[in-house]
């Protein structure tokens, strides 16, 4: 059987699921419609619709993946299970795959597929009808533990497939109680799953770039550059709402609401609210990294990276705030114990490059990232960082390699001129 996919499209995976649970195995043939390749008059012959998924068995050609789903268990499943000749039971999942091409599937669409197109997501409109149709499914789900009954059928298989998309895209599922239990469960049982959720993934790899995640920041603030840098290596675009610190924005009622520590750098991302700005770096690779060179999935590295990140939190940057900070709010720097701290941790950041090109191992990081972050700063308050040679050959390189550099440089110089305005009135 030539079954005529693409991976990353849902209602291919649905098919590959149902295929699995058949114990089936499918000629795979990519139709890679980001290149058009749906269009070419062999495939329009084929399928003059020129959609996927498309099969054909033997010299039978259907498409439209719900039907696919039902014709593969009633000619080839050994038993009516995932699709009852039950009248009323199979009248019951029809509505239910009705309901996933009709309702589901176009709410996905409308709203968040926009943005693989211009970075731009749907209205408002187009979310609250989102929210709705996970409020159907909420409410189908209700006292039972399938789609469309008291048992597992293809209606669940294709749901699977759609949920799993708003899933990869940051929907918060969990807002709806019956379809988070609903969806944990059959994650586990139904087969092929790993292989769909690698598909949902490779959407996400294939350009998904929402630009507005409200991003909460001030352009002098470290970790606020930290993030700008780490978008801008991830190709994405942050809608950036400045706090004016001075002024006490960030203790207004509803930031606190979004932040109860009420700190900068925050990101809400499509409803999901994290600070902190190591934590956000991480989330943004693992969520929209096209691969994870940034924080790789190796445990070793990813262990040496998290060290080097509490190091910059704990150590470096922390010897800044004591040192420097006051200096910058009262004309006041601090004490003599506090500078030995900065010396001390520029001597162990020295001795973690000795040898290597980046900060925690053979290529940039999010770890490397925060450091220039924090370097970076310590130069605009003339610290001496070539003292340290390793750090020196280090910060050269990373500034040319860091994407963002230019934005992290700019907001610096806000910080300089506040810096040299506090040296003037101090003299």
């Amino acid at each position: 059987m030539d079954l005529y996919y693409l991976p990353l499209v849902g209602a291919c995976r649905s098919v590959l699921m149902v295929g699995k649970a058949l114990g089936l195995e499918f000629n795979k043939k990519i139709i890679n419609t980001l290149e058009g390749e749906q269009l070419n008059p062999d495939f329009i012959k084929i399928n003059p619709q020129h959609s996927i998924p498309t099969l054909v068995d033997n010299g039978f050609t259907i498409w439209e993946s719900r039907a696919i789903l039902v014709y593969l268990v009633e000619k080839y499943g050994k038993d009516d299970s995932l699709y009852p000749k039950d009248i009323q039971k199979q009248a019951v999942i029809n509505q239910r795959l009705y309901f996933d091409m009709g309702l589901m599937y176009p709410t996905l669409a409308n709203y968040y597929y926009k943005a693989f197109a211009n970075g731009q997501l749907g209205s408002e409109e187009d979310y609250k009808k989102v929210q709705e149709t996970f409020a159907f499914l909420n409410t189908f789900l209700d006292g039972q533990d399938y789609v469309a009954g008291d048992q597992y059928t293809v209606a669940d298989i294709a749901i699977l497939a759609n949920v799993s998309n708003f899933d990869v895209v940051g929907f918060d599922i969990g807002k709806y109680p019956n379809v988070a239990r609903w969806y944990d469960h059959v994650k586990k049982i139904t087969p092929g799953w790993e292989e769909n959720w690698a598909g949902a993934l490779e959407r996400i790899a294939h350009g998904y770039r929402p630009s507005n995640m409200d991003f909460y920041y001030s352009p002098r603030s470290s970790g606020s550059r930290t993030i700008i840098m780490v978008a801008k290596a991830l190709g994405i675009e942050l809608n950036k709402k400045q706090l004016r610190l001075t002024e006490g924005e960030h203790l207004k009622p509803e930031f606190v609401k979004l932040n109860p520590q009420h700190t900068i750098p925050t990101l809400v991302d499509n409803g999901f609210a994290i600070w902190e700005s190591r934590a956000i770096a991480v989330y943004l690779v693992e969520k929209y990294g096209k691969e994870d060179s940034l924080f790789p999935n190796d445990p070793q590295k990813r262990a040496l990276i998290n060290q080097r990140l509490y190091f910059d939190m704990g150590t470096l940057h922390e010897s800044f705030m004591k040192y420097y900070y006051p200096f910058i709010r009262t004309g006041q720097v601090g004490t003599a114990e506090n500078y030995k701290k900065i010396e001390t941790a520029f001597e162990f950041l020295d001795k973690f490059l000795e040898g290597q090109d980046y900060v925690a191992g053979g290529q940039l990081t999010v770890a490397d990232i925060a450091i220039l972050s924090s370097v970076s700063t310590f130069e605009v308050v003339e610290f001496d960082i070539n003292k340290y040679s390793n750090v020196a050959r280090w910060y050269a390189n990373a500034k040319k390699v860091t994407p963002g550099w230019d934005e992290n440089w700019a907001g610096l110089l806000q910080m300089k001129t506040m810096y040299e305005a506090q040296k003037s009135s101090s003299k």
